[in-house]
């Protein structure tokens, strides 16, 4: 009787537990991620702009 008293009270502790696991990977994907999508994009194209901007500086050192 205990033995089943003590399943099903580790069952009714597992489901939170389960839902929260599955919460914290669905707010991974759906809202961390894209930011750090957005972050690696954002670093890239200030890296190109920054190359691009240098480029154009030396060029114009080389035309005087």
């Amino acid at each position: 009787m205990v033995s089943l008293w003590y399943v099903g009270a580790v069952s009714l502790l597992f489901l939170p537990w389960a839902y929260g696991l599955y919460a914290l990977v669905r707010d991974a994907r759906n809202r961390w991620l894209p930011l750090a999508r957005q972050y690696v994009r954002g670093r890239r194209e200030q890296k190109k702009q920054k190359e691009r901007e240098e480029e154009r500086e030396e060029r114009r050192k080389q035309l005087y």
